[in-house]
């Protein structure tokens, strides 16, 4: 591997966010034991950090939210020397309150995927905490830095993780918006519990595209209408992730997110 800087802090960006950086940006092959990551990893700077950046489904959009090499991302980015993961995303609103053009920086997640690698410790007692999965510190930073954007911010929610690709029927939307879930979504779990393993601070910031099926009778969501609306607020997007970077105080992992003290793992972290 080339000579590049160490970056602390990245952005994983999701559905039509595939760069980040201008062309001065260093871009890194990284292999890991778990394949390679979703594209090689671009390194730039924000306000004179260090920042890494990866396209969560590659440049080209080549991996569904099935498929997508969580694990190999998420250890790329450890190995480079993040400590901080900021990781935007597209989500549907279980909330007719919330419409498209809102960013939710959620507090909890819940998990409703199947059939997805979700842990380096396939063997051994090793139990990570995760009753809250996203850093306090990194959703701090996100809430300032979308308060003093053009977007409408909600400084909390539930995000229900499902397996997709394919959207949720009424009857799910429903279901999920009646458990007093606040956002739909499809690539926020394994990822964040990944980064708790890897001992990294991870906040997921979502830019809401769409009403979901279950909220407007006789509307559905479409992939097209969902590109289209993310599209149209990339650029306020962009600005407020660099903002959110720019406002972390820290570089280290935060203390909540060093779950590893004390215990003995079966590998050494990257």
């Amino acid at each position: 591997m080339s000579s590049h800087p160490r970056p602390a802090l990245a952005v994983i960006g999701g559905s039509g966010f595939y760069d980040f950086f201008d062309n001065d940006a260093v871009h890194v092959d990284v292999d890991t034991p778990y394949g390679t990551p979703s594209a090689p990893v671009a390194i730039g700077e924000v306000e004179g950090r260090h920042v890494a950046f990866l396209p969560r489904h590659g440049k080209q959009h080549e991996y569904a939210p099935h498929t997508l090499p969580y694990r190999a991302n998420m250890w790329a980015l450890r190995s480079l020397g993040v400590r901080r993961v900021f990781a935007p995303c597209a989500v549907g609103s279980l909330r007719a309150d919330w419409g498209p053009g809102t960013v939710a920086v959620p507090d909890q997640l819940v998990d409703r995927t199947s059939g997805r690698p979700q842990t380096y410790f396939d063997g051994g007692g090793i139990h990570v905490s995760f009753a809250d999965p996203y850093c306090d510190d990194l959703r701090g930073a996100a809430v300032k830095a979308a308060g003093s954007g053009e977007l409408r911010v909600e400084p909390s929610g539930t995000m229900v993780v499902v397996q997709g690709p394919r959207f949720s029927t009424r009857a799910e939307s429903r279901w999920f918006a009646g458990q007093g879930w606040d956002l739909v979504n499809m690539t926020g779990h394994p990822e964040a519990v990944l980064a708790r393993e890897l001992e990294m601070c991870y906040a997921a910031v979502a830019l809401v595209t769409d009403l979901d099926a279950g909220l407007e009778e006789g509307q559905g969501v479409h992939a097209v209408d969902v590109f289209a609306e993310f599209k149209k607020n990339l650029g306020p997007f962009k600005e407020l992730m660099r903002s959110a970077v720019a406002a972390v105080d820290g570089t280290d992992t935060c203390e909540r997110c060093q779950v590893h003290a004390g215990v003995s793992l079966p590998f050494e972290l990257p």
